[in-house]
């Protein structure tokens, strides 16, 4: 165990917090560079998501409670200044999804994973420094989600509105979405900075919220049939989606293991405690005989790359299941999926991660190295989640 928090802590200091800290940095337009390219190629006037930079706000701001390095709250720093200064609606309220690189908006949708990826950095950025304005920022995000997307009749929150908070017709988070009015990514993206801002602030209302949300995933979103999550539903939570996404479901194991354990509700966390473990069970399905998990299936069609992200949280939902369950051959796997990462999905020429590997072990070029979606904070945070827990 002290081998592997040994590796996991050099992995982040050594490999990935340097390379967001020298690559990244846009001097001429404020924050940081909305795209480079998997050549290293950084496109300067590639668009600015707010994901992204939220991303890099947490990362930064858990590096630095952690770390207490003054270079990883300076980054911190630079983008919670730049979310406030140009991706806040203050007319409006919440954040938009999209900036060119000067900073204008581009799409001013209030897209409610958005949302949860705001509150996610600021309530980590008080956290670290107990900076007001943080939690400022963070409460009146919180407010402003449950204002506008919770849904009173049927529970759980709606996908997207528009800039004024009403009704839209586009709510797919992506391209590769379903429009569909719930989805799992958003409830699981609400789930965590929730637990997060349970962390700095107690209160009756939240831990409501809270509880529901795990209810949710309870009853609604984790299959009773299969164990796997379910994606996408109607606003009454009928089952929309048949596909089957492996990195979300030991994502989504440790991620409500942690929201009950800071709830703190004796009860629900027994409960949640077998739930995780049989989500972990079912994720298994896609785990490979080297350590690397596959990146989703749908009936007979199975996508077979090895993405980044799913890896990085095999490592930790692997880890958690260990902590949770006493059985080690859970932590066995995170070490034979850790080898897997550093040996075909970390850079060694160029820092950080490439986007994902092939199944012969091949690494993938081709898609972004930073950008919308590729962001610090998946492998970042495999690595403070390992090397920080007793």
């Amino acid at each position: 165990m002290q081998t592997l928090k040994s590796e996991l802590n050099k992995e982040l200091v050594e490999n990935i917090l340097p390379y967001w800290i020298k690559k990244t940095i846009d001097n001429e337009n404020g924050g940081f560079y909305g795209r480079i390219d998997g050549h290293e190629q950084i496109h300067k006037q590639a668009n600015k998501g707010v994901v992204l930079n939220a991303r890099i706000l947490w990362t930064f701001a858990a590096a630095y409670r952690t770390q207490k390095d003054p270079q990883y709250l300076e980054m911190a720093e630079r983008a919670f200044q730049y979310i406030r200064e140009h991706f806040i609606d203050k007319e409006q309220g919440g954040v938009y999804w999209e900036l060119d690189y000067r900073g204008n908006p581009v799409s001013t949708r209030k897209q409610i994973y958005a949302q949860g990826f705001a509150l996610y950095g600021f309530s980590e950025l008080y956290r670290a420094t107990g900076k007001p304005e943080a939690l400022e920022e963070a409460l009146a995000i919180y407010s402003l989600i449950e204002k506008h997307a919770y849904d009173p009749q049927y529970g759980g929150y709606l996908e997207a509105l528009d800039r004024n908070w009403q009704p839209v017709e586009d709510m797919k988070l992506s391209a590769r979405d379903a429009n569909l009015p719930k989805s799992m990514n958003t409830h699981l993206h609400i789930l965590e900075p929730y637990t997060n801002l349970l962390r700095i602030r107690r209160d009756p209302s939240l831990e409501k919220a809270q509880r529901e949300l795990i209810q949710m995933f309870c009853e609604h979103i984790i299959s009773p049939k299969t164990g796997h999550l379910v994606l996408f539903f109607d606003e009454k939570w009928n089952e929309k989606s048949e596909t089957i996404s492996y990195g979300h479901d030991i994502e989504a194991a440790w991620l409500l293991y942690e929201a009950a354990e800071v709830l703190g509700n004796k009860t629900l966390l027994e409960k949640v405690k077998q739930i995780s473990l049989s989500v972990v069970k079912a994720a298994y399905e896609g785990l490979q005989d080297d350590g690397s998990m596959i990146y989703e299936s749908e009936g007979t069609h199975l996508d077979r790359d090895r993405h980044w992200w799913i890896q990085a949280e095999t490592v930790v939902g692997s880890f958690y299941a260990c902590l949770i369950s006493g059985d080690t051959s859970y932590l066995e796997t995170a070490k034979k999926t850790w080898k897997y990462i550093q040996e075909h999905i970390v850079d060694k020429v160029n820092g950080e991660w490439v986007w994902s590997a092939s199944p012969d072990g091949m690494q993938n070029r081709s898609d972004d190295k930073a950008g919308f979606w590729k962001c610090p904070y998946h492998n970042a945070r495999m690595c403070m989640e390992i090397k920080n827990k007793n």
